[in-house]
């Protein structure tokens, strides 16, 4: 009897074991590719994307990232093709406050007349990209609107397709509608691949308000694409998001800044603001300029400037 008990229990346990070295192998194996991922990421963002600039004090924004104090970024689209050094195609300075979980984007239209840091000379300010980079743009905006930025992102718009087409769609609130010929945007929620989003982000004719309308356009893609990028859960597609960003993107965080950023201040995108900086158009030796008045300067300085308190 004890020898029957015995031989009928054997198989049970065989499998048991058998289970427990299946489920061993699975672990093993997610793990393993996690760690792929997190290697692939930390090589790609270091290798390919870092690019300190000399104009943010990499220290200084460290210990206000430890303290989670509120950080300004400063956002540049860049229109660069190859032999081209390109012209900030847009400029945004994204505040983040975690104390409040607050999130504040302000455009500054890109043909504002402003003294070029590093050429003495006043000019566009998205011409700063054209004449010394992110370095020169960051030193820029710093200087005009008095502020002090902690990191900057630098985005090729010829990426921003590949980016949304990754990330599946994205879909933003649109206020005015217009036809291109190839797109028809009608007011309310709308859904965009990556070429929709270009159309959606370059038209400028058909807007009353010209480059302010883009602008806003513009503010609205960002916004879409982060809450579309905080939703994806599946970590299968990290790596595409990766090589994506790797070919389009400069920043000067380094993989270690941009897990801080992600553990410290992901809520701030619960409670999003955003503003338009205004002034008046006028030509200058047949060249024309946006003028922003020191009142207007002053006020968005507050504004951010509360961000930052």
């Amino acid at each position: 009897m004890n020898e029957k008990r015995i031989d009928r229990k054997r198989p049970k346990r065989r499998w048991l074991k058998i289970t427990i070295a299946a489920m061993a192998v699975l672990v093993a194996g997610i793990g393993v590719y996690a760690v792929s991922i997190y290697g692939n990421a930390k090589d790609t963002v270091n290798e390919e994307m870092h690019e300190p600039v000399d104009s943010i004090d990499r220290k200084t924004t460290q210990k206000k990232m430890e303290a989670s104090k509120p950080l300004n970024i400063l956002l540049l689209g860049v229109d660069e093709r190859e032999h081209d050094s390109g012209r900030s195609d847009a400029m945004m300075v994204l505040s983040l406050n975690p104390k409040d979980d607050s999130m504040q984007l302000v455009s500054i239209p890109r043909d504002t007349r402003t003294t070029i840091v590093g050429k003495g000379f006043k000019d566009k300010i998205n011409h700063a990209y054209a004449f010394g980079g992110s370095d020169m743009s960051v030193a820029t905006v710093e200087n005009f609107l008095d502020i002090e930025l902690d990191h900057y992102v630098r985005m090729n718009m010829e990426g921003l397709k590949e980016l949304v087409d990754k990330l599946g769609t994205i879909t933003v609130d649109n206020e005015i509608a217009w036809n291109d010929g190839e797109y028809n945007f009608s007011p309310g929620s709308v859904e965009m691949d990556g070429e929709k989003t270009m159309a959606y982000v370059r038209m400028r004719k058909q807007d009353p308000n010209g480059d302010f309308g883009r602008n806003e356009r513009q503010r609205k893609v960002i916004q879409g694409i982060i809450e579309r990028g905080a939703s994806i859960g599946s970590v299968t597609k990290i790596n595409d998001y990766i090589d994506v960003l790797g070919n389009n993107m400069k920043t000067n965080m380094d993989f270690d800044d941009m897990k801080k950023l992600f553990n410290g201040y992901r809520n701030t995108r619960k409670n999003i603001a955003s503003y338009q900086m205004k002034g008046s158009g006028t030509n200058i030796e047949g060249i024309y300029y946006l003028m922003v008045s020191d009142d207007e300067v002053e006020k968005v300085h507050g504004m951010i400037s509360k961000e930052k308190s």
